[in-house]
């Protein structure tokens, strides 16, 4: 049995909030987008959830880390979604700001739980 329970990490908690609220956010997108910026941004924000769940169901640290290093790049990969639909203007800066803030605790909390393993 895996020894880290992916529900109970706050990391993982806190990357589910960030899918939804990328999914409520992808929803202002324009419709031509759909299967464009709003798929990937989508896929990427709840590739992090995914591969800290999956990546926990390893009995080892080293496979878990690499499950934690796709987690890291999916979220630098909605960072890069957000910058991209920020030009197109498709929400305001404030929304921005936010999101970035966020996905870049993220991020640190992945790389320091990956460096605590």
């Amino acid at each position: 049995m895996n020894k880290h329970n992916f529900r109970k990490l706050k990391v993982y908690q806190k990357a589910i909030e960030f899918a939804v609220e990328i999914y409520k956010l992808s929803k202002t997108f324009p419709g031509e987008e759909l299967y464009g910026l709003t798929s990937q941004i989508r896929r990427a924000a709840t590739s992090i959830s995914l591969n800290i769940a999956e990546g926990s169901g390893n009995n080892s640290e080293k496979e878990f880390k690499r499950f934690l290093e796709i987690a890291l790049r999916s979220a630098y990969e909605v960072m890069a979604c957000l910058e991209i639909a920020l030009k197109l203007i498709y929400f305001e800066k404030k929304d921005f700001d936010r999101l970035i803030s966020e996905a870049d605790e993220i991020a640190a909390m992945i790389s320091g739980f990956s460096k605590s393993l």
